[in-house]
């Protein structure tokens, strides 16, 4: 590692961008309500607004890791931000929900190519026994980035309209491109072969997979077009991510998901966990935002401001957690952390309801930044702590790849899950009744409807409660850290004893 390299302005040049490629997984959620009714369009297709990003986000990152590892993490930096920062400007000038669904596939190629330099970054140019507190502050913005984005969203879409969202990306992305160029080291490159077919099936068996999650309730999980189902799609899907993980198996070159990877175990149990806080973190603020606008009448921005506490409370306590991670065992953090969380979402399920009085409902946001704060930098951590420098492109880009794999199929599940408690609670009440009932009301939903709009949305949220509690699980399982030497000693990432007794 050059000892010269300025190792903090550099990763804070990168954070910048980071935040806001973030923010663009969660934006989008409090200005549904608001899409359904001036797009006219309903809850399925206005998903894939979230999901068509998250696809086209999660797809490529396998490959987009190596691509840094090759020209240099700086520069695939840079070209992604230039292609999601153009992306945002055709997102707001979108007339129509094909339009930009199609936008927001081309952003979520441009996040594709931007998040793995960003860790990538941090494992070349910190020492492993320094990477704690960095990966700290990475874990931070990447939980205060998704929680902030509603809240955002909310301020824009009522003060400037829903295309503010979008636009607001193109100033933050200019000055995120000028401070990376000149911030951000150029670092060395290494030779790769690229496993294109190893890309072709991980993105043809992901979208089978999300199409058949996500549409399942609009063609009530039967027939699609002649012989093609749902189930067909779904399984379908599995067996093209069956083949690819053989694929990998097999592949002598230089495969696109390295296996040996997974043969340590924190690191695929971080990955597994990721992946259900992906899960969660997609799937919370959906029935929320349609609980507080269409259910009990809020504007976006009264809406955003529900959430406020979550993202004040995580903002405050997330960058203690980072210094943390290099004292103390991340495991007892992160299990801690997920527990709270879980149990401030079934406080919200619990809660959801016409009666609550609104500020009740302030509460469990709360308790759920206390849980939030602590998740992201302890898993960030424990998954790159024994990466040596040669596997930072590709270890970084399947760990992002898992977390978005989490978000996208949350992002489809929620929407199936929406649909059908939607259909048992209030049959016949569908997701254009229910653009209409926001357009035409002002104030709560009337209590025939209301109370069964409000069930709906409090079953909804147990698709996060049930991802928390699993990861929770997972995390229980991570085996002791070891301690890293620093680089140039006895060869970086390498493991040499446990961590201290008071550390357990």
């Amino acid at each position: 590692m050059d000892q010269h390299i300025k190792q903090w302005p550099a990763l804070w040049a990168l954070v910048i961008g980071f935040f806001m490629i973030l923010v663009d997984t969660t934006i989008v959620s409090i200005a549904y309500p608001v899409l359904l009714r001036e797009l006219d369009t309903d809850l399925t297709t206005v998903i894939w607004v979230t999901s068509a990003y998250l696809l086209a986000y999660a797809v490529p990152l396998l490959i987009t890791g190596r691509l840094g590892d090759r020209f240099g993490p700086k520069r695939i930096y840079l070209v992604g931000l230039v292609v999601f920062t153009l992306a945002s400007l055709w997102c707001g000038l979108s007339g129509s929900i094909g339009m930009l669904i199609a936008a927001r596939a081309v952003q979520g190629l441009g996040a594709a190519l931007m998040t793995p330099q960003t860790m990538a970054v941090i494992t070349r140019i910190f020492p492993p026994d320094k990477r704690g507190a960095a990966m700290g502050l990475w874990g931070a913005v990447a939980g205060i980035a998704t929680l902030v984005g509603p809240v955002l969203g909310g301020v824009l879409v009522d003060s400037a309209g829903w295309q503010w969202i979008f636009f607001v990306n193109v100033p933050i992305g200019v000055i995120a491109f000028v401070v990376a160029w000149r911030l951000v080291p150029n670092l060395e490159t290494r030779v790769h072969r690229f496993d294109w077919l190893g890309v072709a099936l991980s993105g043809v068996g992901l979208f089978l997979l999300v199409f058949g999650i996500q549409e399942g309730e609009t063609f009530e999980w039967g027939t699609i077009a002649g012989p093609i189902t749902v189930w067909g799609l779904i399984i379908a899907g599995l067996v093209v991510l069956t083949a690819f993980v053989v694929w990998q198996r097999f592949n002598r070159a230089e495969p696109l998901l390295p296996l040996g990877l997974f043969l340590d175990r924190n690191f695929s149990l971080s990955n597994a966990a990721i992946s259900l806080v992906g899960i969660a973190v997609t799937s919370t603020p959906l029935p929320l935002a349609f609980f507080f606008q269409i259910a009990r009448g809020l504007e976006p921005t009264q809406a955003a401001l529900m959430l406020v506490p979550t993202a004040v409370v995580s903002g405050i306590l997330a960058p203690l957690v980072g210094r943390l991670s290099d004292r103390v065992n991340p495991k007892w953090i992160a299990l801690s952390s997920l527990i709270t969380a879980a149990l401030a979402i079934a406080w919200y399920a619990s809660l959801l309801s016409l009666e609550t009085p609104l500020w009740l409902l302030l509460l469990p946001s709360a308790v759920l930044g206390v849980g939030m704060a602590g998740i992201w930098a302890p898993l960030a951590s424990t998954v790159t702590r024994n990466l040596p420098t040669s596997q930072a492109g590709a270890g970084s880009g399947v760990y992002n790849t898992t977390r978005q794999i989490g978000s996208v199929l949350g992002s489809a599940a929620i929407a199936a899950l929406m649909n059908a408690r939607l259909a048992l609670e209030l049959p016949g009440f569908d997701t254009e009744s229910a653009q209409q009932a926001g357009a035409d009301v002002a104030g709560p939903l009337p209590p025939e409807v209301g109370d069964g709009f409000a069930a709906a949305m409090s079953q909804s949220l147990w698709l996060a409660l049930g991802a928390y509690v699993i990861c929770a699980v997972v995390v229980l399982c991570f085996a002791k850290p070891k301690v890293t030497v620093a680089w140039g000693e006895t060869g970086a990432g390498e493991r040499t004893s446990p961590l201290p007794a008071s550390s357990k």
